[in-house]
């Protein structure tokens, strides 16, 4: 695998760790925290990342299930990260305790193309 690629699902893996235990963590606290915050960000960054790894790597965007499931999930990270951003240094006390059920819907979300794009390069080898 080139030294690239390699980097690129360094990133996206990163991503899925950094992401699922902001999100789990979240949710089992109860309520949402600076430190599940920092998570949210470095998961996101780390998936544009290794995304725009993966675009130089192709060189276009594909309309496929996996590029528009892919370019949806980053929107709603980023989405998520700032409302999260706002909850944290605006939201009431009831909006912190909530806040958790948009996690695990963004990050169901986002499951769609890491899996998608797992499934397809184990096809392609």
């Amino acid at each position: 695998m080139p030294k690239d690629a390699l980097l690129a699902v360094v990133f996206i893996n990163l991503a899925l760790v950094f992401y699922t235990a902001g999100v789990w963590w979240e949710r089992l606290a109860g309520e949402l925290r600076p430190a599940h915050l920092a998570l949210f960000w470095a998961g996101c960054a780390a998936d544009s990342l290794g995304t725009e790894m993966m675009y130089r790597i192709l060189g276009h965007f594909e309309l496929s299930v996996h590029g528009v499931t892919g370019i949806t999930a980053l929107a709603l990270m980023l989405v998520h990260a700032l409302w999260a951003s706002w909850v944290a240094w605006r939201g009431s006390p009831a909006a912190k305790h909530h806040f958790h059920r948009f996690s695990v819907f963004v990050w169901t979300i986002w499951l769609i193309p890491y899996f998608s794009g797992y499934f397809l390069q184990m096809k392609a080898h």
